[in-house]
């Protein structure tokens, strides 16, 4: 598993036109040599744009989606690419098309790339072609769905709010506990030993457990923990209370390398809120109540590793 200490937001043009161009600069016109002004072209102000940021939140990456469906720009720098950004960019624009009403996208990508895109479901289209001096080919995607931004309970709205920094455990506890009352039937934590600091406090074990008892649907609390051993002998909340509801809450334990030298931990809802610690003992971090394109970001890899992890049957019936 490998999720870096990035986030999607929205961008505006004008506002943020300074990030924009720094990534893009750098990316297109320093690395690749294309001329300033067929980089900056006049759909620009027009398009929809979206930019990933480190825990800084400095700008990493950065694409646009055009009025017509066409996603282009997309840009990551050098440091941080094979680290998903881009991949996240690309499932951000493909959701913003959704959620606009589009059924299809499309995108000029450089011959380079395509099977990146192919792995995202695009298909070519035509044969290949030189635009700004680079081989390109003409891709598109069908959206059979309109995919509408997830609607939230506890009295939030349903526009996204940009990500805030995290600090504290006490700003940690209390994004935490939001993100419990907010959820629908669905909650994710991922976490190292279940610090207790942040997951032995009583206010947010009772608030997992009325979410559980609540939703006559049936709700669902699945935890990944990556050290259960470190757990032994020790009396936590979280896990007696898995204990007492096991038809609500289940536990797993990562046995891949790659998901056990994950450092970060976080926690997602299904109502596009997510919290994320860039170290799973420190609090540093960001969290938002609802910003679909990391929480769908981590939603996904949480689903990668819980399918492949092995359930945590020595917290079961003999307790630790």
């Amino acid at each position: 598993m490998n999720i870096p200490s990035f986030y999607l937001e929205p961008a505006n043009y004008a506002t943020d036109f300074t990030d924009l161009q720094y990534i893009r600069t750098e990316v297109f016109v320093v690395e690749q040599g294309i001329p300033p002004e067929i980089e900056f072209d006049d759909l620009d102000p027009d398009c929809r744009h979206i930019l990933a940021r480190d825990g800084e939140r400095r700008p990493i990456g950065c694409g646009r989606l055009s009025t017509t469906g066409r996603i282009g720009r997309m840009a990551v720098l050098p440091a941080w690419r094979r680290q998903k950004v881009g991949a996240s960019l690309l499932r951000g624009l493909i959701e913003l098309a959704a959620n606009i009403g589009l059924t299809e996208v499309s995108a000029h990508a450089q011959t380079a790339a395509l099977g990146f895109y192919r792995r995202y479901g695009f298909e070519a289209v035509g044969e290949e072609f030189v635009e700004a001096g680079i081989p390109h080919v003409a891709l598109r995607r069908t959206i059979a769905t309109p995919m509408p931004l997830p609607r939230q309970t506890g009295g939030a709205g349903t526009e996204s709010v940009a990500a805030a920094r995290l600090q504290t455990a006490e700003a940690a506890a209390e994004a935490a506990l939001r993100l419990v009352v907010q959820a629908r039937r669905l909650l994710c934590i991922y976490s190292r030993n279940l610090d207790y600091r942040l997951f032995g406090q009583m206010e947010l074990i009772e608030t997992i457990k009325q979410f559980a008892l609540r939703n006559k649907r049936g709700a669902e609390i699945r935890i990944i923990v990556q050290e259960p051993e470190a757990l032994r002998g020790q009396q936590h909340p979280l896990i007696d209370l898995a204990q007492r509801l096991p038809s609500y809450v289940s536990i797993r334990a990562p046995v891949e390398a790659e998901d056990l030298n994950f450092r970060p931990a976080f926690i997602a809802n299904d109502s596009g809120g997510y919290l994320f610690q860039l170290q799973g003992d420190r609090y540093e971090g960001h969290w938002s109540p609802n910003l679909p394109p990391q929480n769908r970001q981590l939603a996904e890899e949480f689903e990668r590793v819980w399918q492949r992890a092995r359930i945590c049957s020595e917290f079961r019936a003999l307790g630790l």
